[in-house]
Order: structure tokens, then sequence, then C-alpha cells
């Protein structure tokens, strides 16, 4: 799910485009007259028609002979694309992104935590115990206060001794991360390692019920601030 946003003019004129087609301003079934848009962008047709083959990649636009390049239905779209992603919350659509997230984080993570206290190693302690350590020195507002929460969350899917349970680490982390970049962009959130340390102490403990419960409720105090984030654009919420 890599990223192309912000690499040199070919990343511009993806981002300018992906931006266009996930906000709406570019109607699902369009033809997109690619001439008229690379005379707007200033772009030779060599750049645009790799950014095109970006899109395509992200499931956004296809080509057919006769119709040209076209913007295909949101169906077809990559959700789970790390760009996609980013641009649904550029261009409005970071609330419903959000409750979606954390919909599947209520499925997944309650169940892994579960499992993970099953079947944890010393060598998976020592991850969890790595990432909130990074977690705790980690200035809140910083990129690494971010990259410390991803670490512990896939550290917990890698703990369950699931290789497939592992790899929801690419459904949830694009948008955990942009969850926390909106998160700790704000100095003002509450200390995260308290409700993950309770999450680390019943795995290391091999109590699954309570790395569950414990799970449910760091999701749970996640969900609060949301609500919060919601009624107030000041608020930050837990990650």
């Amino acid at each position: 799910m890599a990223s192309y946003s912000g690499r040199g003019v070919h990343g511009q004129v993806v981002h300018q485009l992906g931006t266009r087609i996930v906000g709406g301003r570019v109607a699902e079934g369009e033809t997109l007259d690619i001439g008229a848009l690379g005379a707007e962008l200033d772009v030779s047709l060599t750049v645009m028609r790799e950014a095109l083959k970006v899109l395509a990649g992200k499931g956004l636009i296809d080509a057919r002979q006769k119709r040209g390049t076209f913007v295909r239905e949101r169906t077809h779209w990559n959700l789970l694309d790390a760009d996609v992603i980013r641009w649904r919350m550029e261009t409005g659509d970071g609330s419903q992104l959000l409750r979606d997230l954390a919909d599947v984080r209520s499925i997944v993570e309650p169940a892994a935590a579960h499992r993970a206290a099953l079947h944890r190693t010393d060598a998976d302690l020592t991850a969890l115990e790595i990432a909130l350590d990074a977690m705790g020195q980690a200035h809140a507002e910083s990129s690494d206060a971010a990259e410390a929460d991803a670490a512990f969350h896939r550290a917990l899917l890698a703990a369950t001794g699931n290789e497939m349970l592992q790899r929801m680490d690419m459904l949830l982390e694009p948008g955990l991360r942009e969850r926390d970049r909106m998160v700790h962009a704000h100095g003002d959130a509450d200390d995260p390692v308290p409700s993950h340390r309770v999450v680390l102490e019943a795995v290391r403990d091999q109590d699954p019920a309570r790395a569950e419960l414990a799970m449910l409720d760091l999701l749970s105090k996640a969900t609060e601030d949301l609500d919060h984030l919601a009624r107030s654009p000041d608020a930050t919420p837990r990650s």
C-alpha cells in the first residue's frame, strides 16, 4: 500500500487527481480528458499516463476501447489503500472512515488480544514492551507517537501466532496511521500508555478473558473520544 503523495511532479498529479475522484469532484463513471487535464496541471502526457497507472492500481479508474479512461464505481476502489484513506480524510469523509475503522477494530482486536494471551512468546512480550516504552517516551504530537502506537498493535496481532491475523495489520494500519496523525497533531491527548499496559499485562499473565476485556475497554475509550471529536473540532481521540 505504498504512498505516492508528495513525490515530485508525479506524486503531485496523483494527489490532485486522487482527491478530485475520492472527493466527488469527478463523478463515478465520468470520462477523463487526459489531454485537457495534462494542460490544466501543466504536465506532459507521459506524466499523466504514469499517474493514471497509479490510480488504476488503486481501483479508482479504468480504460476501455472507444470509451477512454473513466472513474470506476466506488465498489471497485481499494478503500484500504493508504492514499485513498488519506484522500478521504482530506476531502471530508474522515468521520465515516473513522467510524468504519472503529467497527473493524471492535471485531478484530479483542479477539486478537484473547488469542495473544494464549499463544504469546517471550519475543512477543519483548516487542510489546518495546512499543509501549516508545509510546511513553514519544512526544504526543510527534510521528514517533503514531509509530509506537502502530507498532504495539502490530505486535499484538503477531502475538496471536496466526499468520492470517498477523496480516490484518495491512487492513488496520493505514487507517490507524491517519487516525493517529489527527490525534497526535494536538498536545492535549490523554496518555495512551495506561490502557495499552493493561492489555500487555493480561497478555503476559496469559489471561485471555482479561486481555479481551482490556482491549474492549481501550476501544471503548477511543469510541468515546470519537464522539467528543464529532462535537468539538478541538477534541483529540485516543489511539
